[in-house]
């Protein structure tokens, strides 16, 4: 499909990657990994042509289509989900206003035999066909099949785009991507903006796709579940190799231990035959065997072992001055986003230096209850923050409320006071933005970078009481492993909104489970959490809620895409039949007349009576299958 040879990219003179080549062929899904900054994005929009290439070439097969899920999105205000859904079937939305056109005119036109209202009927017929061939009887059913399996629910797909949250609007353009017949899927950071329910479909439907994936993550267990194969960039290099990404990772280790085996052998030869060369070439008896054993050396392929890339940032979150022992108190909370309640008269007591889990579905009013704590949504009930509280808090979409126009510097200076503006380049410096690299532009960095950036702002400030809602999207593993090691050096308050077992496993002693507009607490960590609900992770929690909702889904969904299908095609029938009966309705009394005036030379016209009789009886056929179609029309539409 894609035959990538001898890409090279550089920026400011350093090189992304360098000369790297590699195929992907029908059926490969590619977990495409490595650190923040490495160029995993960069490579997805060579790939998708948004970017140009800088030497090397992309070979592609005549007629492959390729889709591309960006970071940055942009949608037209006023579409409601469905309309924007729709956009993904360009071809059968434009055959769709054409139907319309042709079945307009026809309604409109009288001139029954002219040359034109014949063509009409042909285009019709023709305009028909091919709109049923695209699937235009179809696509309406799976483009709500596709959102349902997404996250969204029926009262969803009429409300419009912009009241949505740039989480959700990412999943409307996922659907987008997944309902075009592409042969090839780029996918960067899918599974971000995915609760478990959503990703766990998302996975059977890539599991079932016949093109090619190349996937951009950091969910380790979703690139198990997906990917056949693993591309690394690691030092301008990449590794490929035929496995998903914890039986690649075990494959290199594998690899590198051998190669190291081998250098070494390799240097106890070298070693033994210079000790040979030295000893040989002050003899004039030997000095051709030194002189044979200096070409052997200078022949030798040196073994190299793969380098890793180790560099990780240095992160420890700083305290402030010890607060109260009660942290905050809430009371008979309760929170409601017009006509939907999302916590209802919520009881909770947070203690100092607790370490406390959120976890739940999405849309439960995890990341809602973080928000009100730290002030940023008014509520109803009780609220009361302790004895000297200062929080720090990370947003789900904490990158998203950095300026673009600023460098990485600046964005630093700018958060700054006077004691610490001092330090900004130390602290930038440990989280592996040194040297020139402080210039750049905060737009051009990647997701992971940002929230990089992100958290080192945060230092800027103190406190002593940390909330973090989903901290880890967009952080390479490396990253998420030193995040995970400075939020467990944290002395003060943690609470942690995650989805993310491996991550919380460590972390916290309390969970607070999020459910039907309540929550539930659990005294204990994040695996005594899952015990309790007798499963081995979230993921079992999520299928469980899946099976249950896809039999109820399946049987009104499948009634329901039928309906559509069938409506649609009811209706085309009866404005092809209502177009014939006109047209014959028309020549019968153009016979008539013809009979009336002229009856003599009327009948002497070659098998007249036969034609004549035949369009009588087809007019009847056709009266009798337009009072069927009107019939089951109507039924179908009630």
């Amino acid at each position: 499909m894609l035959n990538i040879h001898n890409l090279s990219v550089s920026f400011g003179g350093e090189f992304l990657f360098e000369e790297i080549s590699f195929r992907l062929n029908a059926g490969d899904r590619v977990g495409l990994i490595g650190k923040n900054g490495a160029g995993k994005s960069t490579l997805l929009k060579l790939l998708s042509k948004d970017m140009p290439l800088d030497t090397g070439t992309i070979a592609t097969e005549k007629n492959v289509k390729i889709g591309f899920l960006r970071q940055d999105i942009d949608f037209e205000q006023g579409r409601s989900v469905l309309e924007e859904a729709y956009q993904a079937f360009v071809e059968i939305k434009a055959l769709e206003a054409r139907l319309d056109e042709i079945n307009h005119q026809l309604a409109e036109r009288t001139d029954y035999e002219s040359e034109g209202y014949h063509q009409l009927m042909i285009d019709l017929n023709d305009v028909s066909h091919h709109y049923e061939i695209l699937g235009g009887y179809n696509y309406q059913g799976e483009t709500e099949k596709i959102l349902l399996g997404l996250g969204f629910k029926r009262e969803d797909f009429d409300k419009k785009t912009d009241t949505f949250s740039g989480g959700w609007r990412m999943r409307i353009e996922l659907a987008k991507l997944l309902l075009q017949s592409n042969d090839v899927l780029l996918l960067d950071e899918p599974t971000n903006h995915l609760d478990i329910e959503s990703i766990i479909w998302l996975e059977g439907f890539l599991n079932s796709y016949p093109g090619a994936v190349v996937i951009v993550s950091h969910d380790k267990m979703f690139l198990d579940n997906v990917t056949n194969r693993t591309i690394e960039i690691s030092l301008g290099r990449i590794y490929d190799y035929n496995k998903p990404y914890s039986k690649f990772l075990k494959l290199r280790g594998e690899i590198k231990e051998q190669q190291l085996n081998a250098q070494k052998n390799q240097e106890k030869e070298i070693q033994q035959a210079e000790r040979l060369i030295e000893k040989f070439r002050a003899k004039s008896t030997k000095a051709s065997m030194a002189q044979s054993l200096i070409k052997k050396l200078d022949k030798m392929e040196r073994i190299e072992v793969d380098e890793d890339d180790n560099a990780v940032m240095n992160l420890r979150f700083p305290i402030s001055i010890t607060p109260g022992k009660v942290v905050a108190e809430i009371e008979h909370l309760s929170k409601s986003y017009g006509p939907n309640q999302v916590l209802r008269h919520i009881d909770l007591l947070l203690e100092r230096d607790s370490k406390t889990a959120f976890v739940g579905q999405n849309g439960q009013g995890k990341s809602t209850l973080a928000k009100i704590l730290v002030g940023e949504l008014e509520h109803e009930g009780h609220l009361k923050l302790g004895h000297n509280v200062q929080i720090g808090y990370f947003a789900q979409n904490q990158a998203e409320y950095l300026d673009g126009s600023k460098t990485i510097l600046d964005t630093m200076i700018d958060a700054a006071n006077e004691k610490n503006r001092a330090k900004v380049r130390d602290i930038l410096g440990s989280f592996l933005f040194r040297g020139d690299e402080v210039e750049k532009y905060v737009k051009v960095l990647s997701g992971g970078e940002r929230n990089r950036l992100a958290l080192a702002k945060m230092l800027l400030q103190p406190f002593n009481v940390l909330v973090m809602d989903e901290p880890t999207n967009h952080l390479d593993i490396k990253s998420k492993n030193v995040l995970k090691q400075a939020l467990q050096n944290f002395e003060g308050t943690l609470i942690l909104v995650s989805h993310d077992r491996d991550f919380l496993q460590g972390l916290t002693n309390k969970v607070y489970e999020f459910k039907d507009k309540k929550i539930k607490e659990y005294l204990g960590d994040i695996d005594f959490y899952l015990e309790q609900r007798k499963v081995e992770d979230f993921r079992a929690i999520e299928k469980q809620q899946q099976k249950k909702k896809e039999k109820e889904s399946e049987k009104s969904t499948s009634i329901d895409f039928d309906g559509q299908k069938r409506v649609k095609s009811l209706k085309n029938k009866l404005s092809t039949v209502e177009a014939k009966i006109a047209q014959l309705e028309r020549e019968i009394a153009s016979n008539d007349q013809d009979l009336l005036l002229n009856y003599e030379a009327t009948i002497k016209r070659n098998n007249f009576f036969d034609t004549y009789h035949a369009k009588k009886k087809e007019l009847e056929s056709l009266m009798m299958r337009w009072e069927k179609l009107s019939s089951e029309l109507e039924m179908a539409s009630s």
